[in-house]
C-alpha cells in the first residue's frame, strides 16, 4: 500500500512550550488510522499543522506524495474534514447544507447533485432533508456532520471524536458508515477518547503525549507493550491475608485486590497463570465459584503509557 499521509520532523512551538516534538508519522492508503493522545497532547495542533491550518517551525508532510501547504489546493480537494463539534449552517436546511459544503469543492451541477444524494442515503437522512438543524437530534445532527464533509467524495478523511453524545443506535450507524468510507476506498484518520471504538475500528494507532510519539502499531503490538497480560477474576469467599500474600508472590503476578469476595490479580505474560492460582487456592482447600480471565484492553494500553492522572483541557 502507498503512503497517503507521511510526516517527518515536525515541530511546532508556541513561545517556550513545544507543542510537537520532532513528530513522525506515515499513514498507508486503505487505512482506518487512530490518533489518541490525552487532553494537551498535540492531536489537534497535529491535524491542523497537517491541514495547513497552523505554520509549524520544522519538518516536512506531504499529501498524496506531494507537499503539502496553505496554497495547495488540489490537494485539499481531495481532504474531507468531520470536526469534533457540529459545523452546520442553523439557516439552512439538511439538503441545502450538504449542497453548500459538496458545492465548495463541486462545481458541475448535475455531479453535485449526485453526490449530494449519495451522501444523504449515506448517513440514512432521507427522512429530515427539508429540516433545519435546530429540529434534529444530537444523532442526527452528527450524522449531517458527516455528510457535510464526505459528500464531494475526498480520499482522505478526518474524523475527529465524530461520536460524541450520541445515543448507542446512532453510534452503531456512525461506525458501520466510517468502515464502509474505508471499504469504498477512502484513509480515514480517527481521533476518540472511546478507546472501545478505536479498538474495533482502526487497523494501526498512534499514541502521543507532549508532542511526541510514545507508542505505535496494531492493538495486538500495543497491548504487547505493557506489563499487564491478563486479568483474572476468581469469586471466593474468605480469603485472608495469608493466602493473599501467597498469590502476590506467584509467578508473573504484579497485582492483587480482594474485595466483596472478588480476588483480582493482574498477571504478566504466562502460559499456566490461571491454573497457577487456582491450584494454590485448592491446596488450601478454598472453594471458587466463578472464574475469569480477560485480556487487557485498549484502555489499559493508554492507562499504563499515559499515565492515570487527570489532564486539563
Amino acid at each position: 500500500m502507498s503512503e497517503i499521509l507521511k510526516i517527518k520532523g515536525l515541530v511546532k512551538r508556541y513561545k517556550e512550550l513545544i507543542a510537537i516534538d520532532h513528530l513522525d508519522l506515515s499513514v498507508k492508503e486503505g487505512e482506518i488510522f487512530g490518533l489518541l493522545g490525552p487532553n494537551g497532547s498535540g492531536k489537534s495542533t497535529t491535524i491542523n499543522c497537517i491541514l495547513s491550518l497552523l505554520e509549524y517551525d520544522k519538518g516536512e508532510i506531504e499529501i498524496f506524495g506531494k507537499p503539502m501547504s496553505p496554497k495547495a489546493y488540489e490537494i485539499k480537494k481531495q481532504i474531507g474534514i468531520v470536526p469534533q463539534d457540529v459545523a452546520v449552517y442553523d439557516s439552512l436546511t439538511v439538503y441545502e447544507n450538504i449542497d453548500f459544503f459538496c458545492g465548495l469543492y463541486i462545481k458541475d451541477k448535475e455531479t453535485r447533485r449526485k453526490y449530494v444524494q449519495e451522501a444523504i442515503d449515506f448517513v440514512a437522512l432521507n427522512d429530515f432533508v427539508k429540516f433545519k438543524p435546530n429540529k434534529l437530534s444530537g444523532g442526527l445532527k452528527r450524522r449531517l456532520n458527516i455528510a457535510c464533509g464526505i459528500a464531494h467524495k475526498p480520499k482522505l478523511i478526518f474524523f475527529d471524536e465524530p461520536t460524541v453524545a450520541v445515543d448507542p443506535q446512532s453510534r452503531n450507524k456512525i461506525l458501520e458508515g466510517i468502515e464502509q468510507l474505508r471499504n469504498n476506498g477512502a484513509t480515514i484518520i480517527y481521533t476518540s477518547h472511546y478507546m472501545e471504538e478505536v479498538e474495533q475500528l482502526c487497523d494501526r494507532i498512534l499514541i502521543i503525549d507532549k508532542g511526541h510519539t510514545i507508542a505505535e502499531g496494531t492493538v495486538d503490538e500495543l497491548k504487547g507493550m505493557i506489563k499487564k497480560s491478563e486479568i483474572i477474576t476468581i469469586e471466593v469467599a474468605g480469603l485472608d491475608n495469608t493466602a493473599l500474600d501467597m498469590v502476590r508472590e506467584s509467578n508473573n503476578v504484579y497485582s492483587v485486590s480482594y474485595e466483596n469476595n472478588q480476588l483480582k490479580v493482574e498477571a504478566g505474560a504466562g502460559k499456566h497463570n490461571v491454573i497457577d492460582i487456582v491450584n494454590l487456592l485448592q491446596d488450601k482447600g478454598y472453594k471458587m465459584k466463578k472464574i475469569f480471565s480477560e485480556q487487557p484492553t485498549l484502555n489499559d494500553v493508554f492507562l499504563e503509557l499515559t499515565g492515570k492522572q487527570l489532564r486539563d483541557e
